[in-house]
């Protein structure tokens, strides 16, 4: 069943411009792994609250994209960049319009 993962990330004090960068570098990815779409959404009342969004097919390919070598070695690069935990949610669309 087609769905819908939702990444929650808050950028550390200073770089939520450069975090932007970052996650513009790593959303793109997705499609690699079998994404059909994917968003990245920055708040307009929070400067340093971002969402990501992917759409995917499959749950697996979600978490082959999550765990792969790219997102891994990125996470590494930017891990000072944003607040741990990142607590990911899959939703299974059940709607659309």
């Amino acid at each position: 069943m087609a769905g819908v993962v939702n990444i929650p990330w808050y950028a550390t004090v200073f770089r939520g411009d450069k975090f932007e960068l970052a996650l513009r570098e790593i959303a793109p990815v997705s499609l690699r792994y079998g994404a059909t779409d994917f968003e990245v959404l920055r708040s307009n009342d929070d400067r340093y609250r971002f969402m990501q969004l992917g759409y995917f097919e499959e749950k697996d390919d979600f978490e082959r994209y999550w765990y792969g070598p790219e997102f891994n070695q990125w996470r590494a690069d930017h891990t000072s960049w944003y607040q741990v935990p990142v607590v990911y949610g899959f939703f299974d669309r059940v709607a659309r319009g």
